[in-house]
């Protein structure tokens, strides 16, 4: 136990040391437990959850074509002509990024997006800093309202074995999405304070030629068929994965036989997110081998002498920490990890553990809001700025950041609680 212990603590401190290698210390970590019989080759092949990993790899490869279409900056445009001036403008186009990313991965929504808070800053005078982050952090909000919306929902679905419907209604009760759209709503007033003092008007302007609608309607089928799949019962444990990258094929084919050449095939190849899908695969296999050996339930006893005989205590435990670790730590292998030990501090209580599944995405989630490095979306969004010339200072991003989560964490908490208890 104490040697898989290690390999767990140091694979979670080199990843936060080598940020932008976190794919091999994940996998490293995998290969020496294996190798050291912490878990046979075959129980690590069993370990990682394919279902998770085609869902992730098929929705990247759409969602390529769907930038690559124009829709999503046509899509803002249309909203933007139905706002009267700048602040309203920051609004729409965060509670915008936020209605995508229930749908599409958090980084590929900012990218959507950016380029029209770009636009718009620029047109209008405005510090863009202030405008991408509130598109940043937006988007990371409602990732977890959908089955799709983020890796993280996409392993609570895995590992819950929750399908897309369940994430909007489950046992005749409201589920997290409902929870995540309250929160959305509650930072509102927040972001008109924060943009009280941009009045100008929009302006008019060209607005971009959507090239192909194929995209729109893969994206859309996607979570048509997803709902679809959730009626079907005892069906194989790889059948989200297979639709989204089935739809991925045939929108690549579709393209490759249009244009006559490969570029569509080179396009997706180049935007796919290797490094997450090949991290995901090790972390599988880390989390299992830490499952084997007892580390899970010493966890899981952890948090329940802590919070003694109060479900409440130990709900906002639950809470609390997933918010205070992801505003740190990348939520992927914070929520690998900690999936199984909810399950198992449920269990110990004799008790449905679903409260604390949602809890735990909830903190996890929007956590990662409070750091400029707390969120994949958040780094790319800065990164963005700073080719653009725009140099972001912590206190940019905390004055958005802090207040947008503190809001909906416990708009969204409350809710869960009330409503799963």
């Amino acid at each position: 136990m104490l040697f898989t212990l290690i390999i767990f603590i140091a694979m979670y401190v080199l990843m936060l040391i080598f940020s932008k290698h976190r794919m091999f210390v994940a996998l490293g970590a995998a290969i020496v437990l294996v190798v050291a019989g912490m878990l046979s080759p075959v129980g690590a092949l069993k370990a990682i959850d394919w279902n998770v990993i085609l869902m992730i790899g098929g929705t990247m490869g759409i969602v390529s074509l769907f930038i690559e279409s124009g829709m999503p900056e046509r899509m803002g445009q249309l909203l933007l002509r139905r706002v009267p001036n700048a602040c309203w403008a920051v609004i729409a186009l965060s509670l915008f990024s936020g209605f995508i990313s229930a749908f599409v991965d958090n980084v590929a929504t900012l990218l959507m997006l950016a380029p029209v808070g770009m636009a718009i800053s620029k047109e209008l005078k405005l510090n863009p800093i202030p405008v991408l982050i509130s598109i940043s952090v937006s988007s990371n909000l409602q990732g977890a309202a959908t089955l799709v919306g983020d890796t993280t929902s996409i392993m609570l679905g895995g590992y819950a074995n929750m399908d897309f419907t369940q994430f909007i209604f489950w046992h005749g009760k409201p589920s997290i999405f409902f929870a995540v759209e309250l929160g959305a709503l509650a930072t509102i007033p927040v972001l008109l304070w924060l943009f009280r003092r941009d009045k100008a008007p929009i302006p008019r302007g060209k607005e971009t030629e959507v090239t192909d609608y194929f995209p729109t309607v893969l994206m859309i089928g996607v979570v048509v068929l997803l709902i679809a799949a959730s009626f079907i019962h005892d069906k194989p444990h790889i059948t989200n994965g297979l639709i989204c990258v089935a739809l991925c094929v045939i929108g690549l084919v579709r393209a490759m036989i249009k244009r006559k050449s490969l570029d569509p095939l080179k396009l997706v190849a180049s935007e796919m997110d290797y490094q997450t899908l090949v991290m995901l695969a090790g972390l599988f296999i880390v989390i299992a081998a830490v499952s084997e050996v007892g580390i899970i339930d010493k966890i899981a006893d952890i948090f329940s002498m802590a919070s003694g005989s109060s479900l409440l205590l130990l709900y906002i435990l639950i809470v609390g920490v997933s918010v205070i670790l992801s505003a740190f730590i990348d939520n992927i292998p914070y929520v690998a990890a900690m999936l199984p030990v909810v399950s198992s501090i449920a269990a110990s209580k004799g008790i449905d553990p679903i409260v604390f599944y949602f809890g735990l995405l909830t903190g996890a989630t929007l956590g990662g809001n409070i750091t400029p490095f707390g969120a994949s979306a958040n780094i790319t969004a800065i990164g963005i700025l700073r080719k653009e010339g725009y140099e972001v200072k912590n206190k940019d991003f905390f004055r958005i950041g802090l207040p947008f989560t503190f809001v909906a964490v416990v708009v969204g908490a409350v809710f869960i609680w009330l409503v799963w208890a």
